[in-house]
């Protein structure tokens, strides 16, 4: 039987944990007095051997044994090792423990789903939920010893009403070598979908949720097995045995009272009764077989598994729920609240001081705001603010964009063609679209390209033998004198080539349309 005292710790008290240290079921007393009793025994033979059988050339060479067994227990991690192994083994328990099908998801959906007040119904319906059970009672039989002992064979199960006779013998004649735990739930499908066939479960919807919630019953019922089937592996346990029993073996020798080994050399004092030596067996070793107790918790120890009371309430609860309770509901009538606003239930006077009490609103509701108005006025965000929260690794990459626009836009007819292709409201395209501009070097960018614009009708009018045409040149070069000098490294021509295509389709150019190539 599980030792629950949970009452006991509800309220933190003054030696709260006090009061479960006299408790003798279910204790660390009872699990590890035997092999307490036997390490005193084993100290107590060593300490009056060397007290009272050993010469004085003898105790001399056990003195040196027990200092060089003493020096050992310290290159033996048992806390590491015991801890960790110990974590691994709770954390299973519980697992194992949370994948112990319980049908009250299944009940409830088949109470709610499968129609008819008739007998046929209620035989549908309790069939349904039987064969559930009935997958939990063979997979139970299967890892626990409780239940295995309760129902040693099959013709048990059958005087226990969760199989018939003709279901036993359908049973026995399907042929596995494997546990077949999983043909109840088969026998369950085929009913279900003969149901819907009939008009017993009334659409698709309604069958797909119960079969959702029979495939969650059923991986329990297989996460189970699993678990019994795979075990811890052996050579882990092995090695935390071996620590353990190791580091108490070495301290049997080595923790002795010892004798000086030169005369007129002072002494450890001699306590016959080793309490810190004893107290490290008791906590270390306890921790052991702490491990040892809930590593299968399907077996018959105090904190084991109820499995057999699990079993009775699992049929009686769902039995009840699908045959008894099938619309069998109280009048609807309006509740105690119907004319109130806000609900509030009585107290009593033993928790009327909970009322006083004000209602938690968010850690930070009682928080005091400055009351400068000045910190409170909403600021609109400029760019430089936004330059100066962006980080410097970001602004290095943001400049390389324009930077490289400045490179080609300069070549005149070799530039890139997509470099130089305004945009419908007059900007002018980044090779990088996604990233974002500076916007200082995107205004150099459009000066530069202003000018160079200027230049070429300077060209075209000198050309053409107008005599300003010059002065649109002589402009530009003081332009860009004045302009700021941005070196980046020269990409490489594949990376510029991919540039020009992700600038190209940014542009909503289709894929098919080739763009130009730079000469």
């Amino acid at each position: 039987m599980t030792i629950s005292y949970t009452l006991k710790v509800a309220n933190s008290h003054f030696g709260g944990f006090s009061k479960l240290l006299f408790r003798w079921k279910g204790s660390i007393y009872k699990l590890l007095y035997k092999e307490f009793i036997v390490f005193v025994v084993l100290y107590a033979m060593l300490s009056l051997v060397y007290r009272w059988l050993l010469t004085e050339e003898q105790k001399l060479l056990y003195t040196k044994v027990a200092q060089y067994c003493n020096r050992s227990t310290d290159l033996i991690p048992i806390s590491f090792v015991l801890g960790f192994y110990v974590t691994l083994i709770v954390n299973r328990w519980w697992a194992q423990y949370t994948s112990i099908p319980l049908p009250d998801q299944l009940m409830c959906v088949i109470s709610s789903n499968v129609h008819g007040k008739d007998e046929r119904g209620r035989i549908l319906r309790r069939t349904l939920i039987r064969y559930a059970n009935l997958s939990a009672v063979l997979i139970l039989r299967s890892v626990s010893t409780r239940v295995l002992k309760r129902f040693p064979t099959m013709e048990h199960v059958v005087e226990a009403g969760f199989m018939t006779q003709d279901e036993h013998k359908k049973f026995e004649s399907l042929h596995s070598d494997f546990n077949k735990y999983w043909i109840p739930c088969v026998w369950f499908t085929n009913l279900a979908a003969q149901a819907r066939r009939d008009g017993r479960i009334r659409d698709d919807v309604a069958l797909r949720l119960l079969m959702d919630e029979l495939n969650l019953y059923r991986a329990k019922c297989s996460m189970l097995f699993h678990y019994d089937w795979i075990s811890i592996p052996l050579v882990y346990t092995q090695v935390v045995t071996i620590a353990v029993y190791s580091f108490f073996a070495f301290c049997l020798i080595g923790r002795q009272f010892l004798e000086p080994l030169e005369p007129g050399q002072e002494g450890d004092l001699d306590m016959y009764i080793p309490l810190p030596t004893l107290l490290q067996f008791f906590f270390y070793a306890g921790w052991l077989k702490v491990a040892e107790q809930i590593i299968n918790p399907f077996g018959e120890d105090d904190d084991d598994f109820e499995t057999n009371k699990l079993i009775d309430r699992n049929l009686q609860v769902s039995l009840l729920s699908v045959d008894d309770m099938y619309q069998n509901l109280p009048p609807t009538v309006k509740d105690k609240y119907w004319n109130e606003s806000t609900a509030q239930p009585p107290y009593t006077t033993a928790t009327a001081a909970e009322t006083s009490k004000p209602s938690f609103l968010g850690s930070t509701f009682d928080m005091r705001i400055s009351e400068d108005t000045e910190q409170s006025q909403p600021m609109e965000a400029s760019p430089g603010l936004l330059r100066i929260q962006t980080p410097l690794l970001s602004r290095f990459f943001t400049a390389v964009s324009p930077a490289i626009s400045i490179k080609h836009s300069g070549q005149g007819p070799r530039g890139h063609p997509h470099l130089r292709r305004p945009w419908a409201d007059g900007g002018f395209p980044s090779p990088h679209p996604n990233r974002p501009e500076d916007p200082e070097s995107v205004a150099c960018i459009e000066e530069e390209m202003e000018g160079e614009e200027r230049w070429r009708g300077g060209e075209h009018t000198m050309a053409g033998g107008h005599p300003e045409g010059n002065r649109p040149l002589e402009a530009f070069e003081i332009q860009r004198k004045t302009l700021p000098l941005i070196q980046v490294k020269a990409p490489s021509s594949e990376s510029i080539g991919a540039d020009q295509k992700e600038a190209w389709e940014a542009q909503g150019c289709p894929k098919s349309t080739p763009f130009p190539e730079a000469e």
